[in-house]
């Protein structure tokens, strides 16, 4: 069948957040007497969450009982500079626009609470621009699973076989592959150096933006 939609992960795929949120970890860092972190030591986190994020920069173990706290304060540091050096990954304003030349729909679904999508959108002008935006706490469940994708294609009026899922992280090719949709992996996104893409079963792997426009 023909795509007709394409569907991308926010954080790390369509989007290069991962300078405000590393100026939020390091603000939370300094603030507990920590020192602040190298960027290129916290931009692998970035696609994992918040709690990731806090988990790693403070050598923290999952049942940390200080997590909440500071992350609560890391959010709050976060919300206020949501969009202060956050835009698109380089072409990717070019691939926005050659995907809507040719008549054809994008959208977005993340992991991301409405709370901070919604500003975030709204500040880079993209809210009434994408098609969709199905936000992490948007359903029950999130990703891996594949219901955000397929409430995608119902709100967008199409079926997962004529959908592409763009994402830089492992759960999102689970999530697209659940959901019968072709999958691409956004390499110039947030992989670590322990990440394996090439193991995640996408359909293919995308170096830079524009690569997507060959899928197409």
């Amino acid at each position: 069948m023909n795509i007709n939609t394409i569907l991308f992960d926010l954080d790390g795929t369509l989007l290069d957040t991962a300078p405000d949120l590393a100026f939020a970890l390091n603000q939370v860092l300094i603030e507990q007497q920590r020192e602040p972190l190298p960027f290129e030591q916290i931009r692998p986190w970035v696609s994992h969450g918040g709690k990731t994020m806090i988990r790693q920069g403070f050598n923290f173990s999952d049942d940390e009982p200080e997590i909440d706290i500071i992350h609560k304060r890391f959010l709050a540091i976060y919300s206020s500079h949501i969009a202060d050096k956050s835009g698109f990954f380089p072409n990717m304003e070019t691939v926005l626009t050659s995907l809507e030349n040719k008549g054809l729909k994008w959208g977005i679904v993340t992991n991301k609470p409405a709370w901070l999508t919604d500003p975030l959108l709204q500040k880079l002008e993209l809210t009434n621009r994408s098609a969709c935006n199905v936000s992490g706490d948007t359903l029950s469940q999130s990703k891996p699973h594949p219901a955000p994708l397929l409430y995608a294609c119902k709100l967008l009026d199409t079926i997962p076989k004529k959908c592409i899922y763009v994402g830089d992280a492992e759960r999102d090719i689970e999530a697209g592959k659940r959901a019968g949709m072709q999958t691409l992996v956004a390499a110039y996104g947030y992989l670590s150096t322990t990440d394996i893409p090439e193991q995640w079963g996408a359909d293919g792997i995308l170096q830079q933006s524009l690569d997507l426009l060959d899928w197409i």
